[in-house]
């Protein structure tokens, strides 16, 4: 079988706790980010670059921010939709004020301010926490998503309150903006979730990560031990709302193109939160298997049935949307709470032991 694993011997610590303890893992890995980078660009139209993958990939982002606050420090958050508001209004005015900096410079700082943002939102979670911190962080979607729509100069004062992404060349390519095309704009996403990615699974598995769980499992217990509570707490806030940021100016810079404050409210909020919750709390994989579902849903209800000779308006296709997605939520909360990354993992252990029976 594929998951062989005989001969691959751990001689040392470090590799008993590798990132791949099977080599499969990594060449899974390898043929995964060789057909989102190679063959995914030369098959893929650009309908498909525009109504699935780049919505994937960012929606995808976005979750792993939130899993970092609710998966591994156990901090829950309603107010991711104006976190990524803040990043994208950040970033619009970065480009802006100084014309001539560099996208990737322009969208990696405005994670800063988000993270200011969310750190700042995120002090009550010193003194309460659950569904209290929940409703302190719905206030502060409530507050942001009025902020950008009251405040004028977010949004240049623009007579339609609305920002409208300018045409921003790199390197004799137009890579934001209308004239951008569909696969510069892929790529560019692409490079930014991988290493996001990358970063937040070392962080995660780290000494930092493993403060986060043990605020997570048990609060007080880490505090006895020497754990920082307000210290863990608000460098998840932050991390967390770092990543959002980014998510929320890859959103509006490379695939929406314009935002109104609307844009940002919370039902883009819910569904990260869904992202999260179906694909699996304290996983990355997870994060990509539901935003690719929760992303090509919608799609395949509009496809599917027209193909088949039965007509669907707009109106119940997206009633059949919101039925299917609330059922799926009630579903892994029942069947299976870790969501379909556990799924995966009961997938990749029977085909380890295989043929022999769990």
């Amino acid at each position: 079988m594929f998951y062989r694993t005989a001969g691959q011997f751990k001689t040392s610590y470090q590799a008993d706790h590798a990132l791949f303890p099977v080599r499969q893992d990594f060449v899974l890995l390898i043929v995964i980010l060789a057909f989102a980078w190679i063959v995914l660009p030369f098959t893929a139209s650009e309908f498909t670059f525009n109504a699935l993958l780049i919505p994937v990939l960012i929606y995808s982002l976005a979750a792993i921010g939130l899993n970092v606050l609710t998966g591994y420090a156990g901090q829950l958050s309603l107010g991711t939709g104006a976190f990524m508001g803040v990043g994208a209004y950040a970033c619009y005015k970065l480009i802006t004020i100084f014309p001539e900096l560099n996208l990737v410079i322009a969208i990696l700082l405005s994670g800063f301010f988000s993270a200011a943002v969310g750190a700042a939102f995120g002090l009550p979670s010193l003194r309460i926490k659950g569904f209290y911190l929940a409703i302190a962080t719905l206030a502060a979607q409530f507050f942001l998503v009025w902020l950008f729509e009251k405040w004028a100069w977010l949004y240049n004062y623009s007579n339609t309150g609305a920002i409208q992404v300018p045409n921003i060349t790199m390197f004799g390519h137009t890579v934001a903006g209308a004239q951008a095309d569909a696969l510069t704009r892929y790529y560019f996403v692409l490079a930014f979730v991988t290493v996001m990615t990358a970063l937040a699974i070392n962080l995660t598995r780290g000494r930092i990560g493993r403060i986060w769980k043990a605020t997570r499992d048990m609060d007080i217990a880490a505090e006895l031990v020497g754990i920082n509570l307000l210290k863990s707490k608000l460098l998840a806030f932050a991390v967390s709302s770092y990543i959002v940021g980014v998510a929320g100016a890859l959103f509006v810079f490379l695939w929406r193109g314009a935002a109104e404050p609307n844009l940002f409210d919370i039902p883009l909020s819910f569904r990260v939160l869904f992202i999260a919750i179906i694909g699996g709390l304290g996983s990355v994989i997870g994060n990509y298997l539901r935003a690719l579902l929760i992303v090509a849903l919608p799609v395949l209800l509009n496809i599917v049935p027209e193909a088949l000779g039965v007509p669907i308006s707009s109106a119940t296709v997206e009633h059949l949307n919101v039925m299917i997605v609330g059922a799926l939520i009630i579903f892994f909360l029942i069947v299976e709470p870790h969501g379909l990354a556990r799924f995966w993992q009961v997938i990749r252990e029977k085909l380890i032991i295989w043929p022999f029976p769990h």
